[in-house]
């Protein structure tokens, strides 16, 4: 009489976790995923964009562009240093007073080591890749505003407002 059978469930869930992490993170399943967590912006001076439309411009008719000026970040790296990583701007999915993320796109133009770049309400752009060398990570945005007035229904009084983020992807 054989002996007891082994269970198949190991190996299922064993599979399962693997391509997880090749749906999730893009990684062979060999790899492992990337640790993904928020940087530190505290030590920034003005982290949070208003917006002031006595500086906007007209475009295309439909399209109002309001530019911002210099945008400083510093990011707290100390616990990456020496850990292969991405950067990414994350601009808030939810903008008070916007009707659909179509209605906004900020553009930057970064004024170090990070790249320039688009993107709307709700997108995650990768702006930097390398090892970390530092504990802290200095970056200006040179940041303006594409906005469809036609999608924006800003409360009486109130300021376009929003705090856009950065994440770090880690890997082993």
């Amino acid at each position: 009489m054989p002996g007891p059978r082994s269970s198949p469930r190991p190996r299922t869930a064993s599979l399962a976790m693997a391509l997880a992490c090749v749906v999730i993170c893009g990684a062979a399943p060999s790899m492992s995923c990337a640790a993904v967590s928020r940087l530190d912006d505290s030590a920034s001076p003005r982290p949070q964009v208003r917006g002031d439309f006595a500086n906007a411009q007209g475009m295309d008719g439909n399209m109002v562009v309001l530019p911002f000026g210099r945008i400083e970040y510093r990011l707290a790296t100390a616990p990456h240093v020496g850990r292969r990583a991405r950067i990414f701007y994350v601009i808030p999915p939810a903008i008070v007073g916007l009707r659909s993320p179509a209605g906004l796109q900020v553009q930057w133009r970064a004024g170090g080591v990070f790249a320039s770049g688009t993107g709307r309400p709700g997108d995650r752009v990768q702006v930097w890749t390398g090892v970390v060398q530092a504990p802290w990570m200095n970056e200006t945005f040179d940041l303006t505003l594409r906005i469809d007035p036609r999608e924006l229904r800003l409360p009486s009084g109130a300021a376009l407002s929003f705090e856009s983020i950065f994440e770090i992807e880690t890997f082993p």
